[in-house]
């Protein structure tokens, strides 16, 4: 059950695609939909909840109910105020330059920070960085780009940089390249599971030399896929580093060394037979 739009923050091209997938291997989903409450029934939990904009409840019966609320910045009990840290009244995040919030000798790291990822990872580099700026004459800052992470969906979903969606907001659509194409593990072959579900697509900036700004991949261990590309585009590969590499063969990865069909071209990224 679904309020809105699935995977926030992470391109929805690939969001509905999991979703589409998942719905095909036995999850159904309901959306939009907004739960109201639970109510124990015969041993059951009665789930009551409005449906689009129904004003009218519905309800079904589940052994089982996880609610994932989300989560909050929990800075209104720590005396901030007290310390005049400015914090944002909608999310309760602090606006920080470097880490250092609005009182120099008070900084932030992780989660708390407003804008920024809320990886676990992303939090151990930047505080390791601020304590070596502060008391090992360190000079290297934190760099919020480009991060590369996964989300363990079924069929896992791993990227960098922007979604889709926010490369266009940010550089325009007429700058804009994305390369795309569907697969199938080879691992997939022997079991016969199904064509085209799996996806590659590489969000490149037409005015800088094609420099890569996004990187997505779903498939089977997309995590490790994701990890190895994740250096290249730190570093500021191009669409050209792509094609120049060597595609490890017959490897899910070796898609992204041979990517040539633009969104922009119409032509269909899906893949028939070998």
């Amino acid at each position: 059950m679904a309020r809105s739009i699935f995977l926030r923050g992470f391109d929805q091209q690939i969001a509905e695609m999991i979703a589409d997938y998942m719905n095909g291997h036995g999850t159904d989903f309901i959306r939009p939909a907004v739960p109201t409450r639970v109510e124990l029934v015969d041993g059951k939990k009665r789930v009551f909840y409005l449906e689009g904009d129904s004003k009218e409840e519905k309800h079904a019966d589940y052994d089982t109910v996880l609610w994932a609320i989300g989560r909050n910045a929990e800075t209104t009990a720590i005396g901030l105020d007290k310390a005049g840290v400015h914090v944002d009244k909608a999310t309760g995040k602090l606006e920080t330059v470097n880490e250092r919030t609005n009182v120099p000798h008070i900084y932030a790291i992780g989660d708390v920070l407003k804008d920024k990822l809320e990886l676990t990872p992303v939090a151990i580099a930047a505080g390791r960085l601020l304590a070596r700026r502060l008391y090992n004459g360190g000079k290297t800052l934190m760099d919020y780009r480009a991060v590369p992470t996964t989300i363990f969906t079924p069929l896992e979903y791993g990227c960098v940089g922007l979604a889709e969606e926010d490369a266009l907001k940010q550089y325009g659509e007429k700058n804009i390249e994305v390369y795309h194409s569907y697969l199938k593990p080879l691992e997939w072959t022997i079991p016969k599971r199904e064509d085209n579900k799996c996806y590659a697509k590489l969000i490149v900036n037409k005015a800088d030399n094609e420099r890569v700004v996004g990187f997505h991949t779903l498939g089977p261990n997309a995590g490790e896929v994701t990890q190895g590309f994740g250096a290249a585009i730190k570093c500021g590969a191009t669409k050209a580093d792509f094609d120049a590499t060597i595609g490890i063969h017959p490897t899910f990865a070796e898609e992204f060394t041979t990517l040539s069909i633009t969104k922009r071209s119409g032509i269909s990224p899906l893949k028939k037979g070998c």
